[in-house]
C-alpha cells in the first residue's frame, strides 16, 4: 500500500470511530448538582409516572414539556427512551420520564422542584 492510501484509510477509519459519537445524545448533564437540559433549563421527574410510562398528557404536558428523543438520539448510560400515549419518544433518566417546567424562565431557574410535592429536580 502506499503512504496516500493509508492516510486515507486512516481518515476513514477516525470518521467511522467518531461518527458514533456524533449521533449519541447528549440531551442532558449536571450543572451544580442538578440535572439540566442542552440549553441549560433544570429536567424534573413526577413521582405519579411508574414502571417507565409517562402519566403527564395533555394538559399536564403543556406546562411540564417531556424531555423529547430527537431522531438519531441513543441511549447514554442511565438514559433510556420511553414511548408517550401519542406514540412520541421521552427520554427517561433511571427509568423516571424526564420533563421542563414551562414556569422556568432561564437556565438554573428550578421554580417546579416539590410543586404539589410531586414534582422533583433530578440531583
Amino acid at each position: 500500500m502506499t503512504r496516500h492510501t493509508l492516510n486515507w484509510m486512516a481518515l476513514f477509519t477516525a470518521v467511522a470511530l467518531a461518527l458514533p459519537g456524533i449521533a449519541s445524545a447528549h440531551h442532558a448533564m449536571m450543572k451544580d448538582g442538578v440535572m439540566v437540559d442542552h440549553a441549560g433549563m433544570t429536567l424534573y421527574t413526577f413521582d405519579k409516572d411508574s414502571d417507565g410510562k409517562s402519566m403527564c398528557n395533555d394538559e399536564c404536558a403543556k406546562n411540564w414539556p417531556p424531555l423529547m428523543v430527537k431522531s438519531g438520539d441513543m441511549a447514554e448510560e442511565g438514559w433510556t427512551q420511553i414511548k408517550r400515549d401519542d406514540g412520541s419518544m421521552q427520554w427517561a433518566y433511571k427509568g423516571k420520564p424526564v420533563y421542563t417546567f414551562i414556569k422556568d424562565k432561564k437556565a438554573g431557574d428550578m421554580t417546579g422542584d416539590g410543586m404539589k410535592d410531586v414534582w422533583h429536580v433530578i440531583k
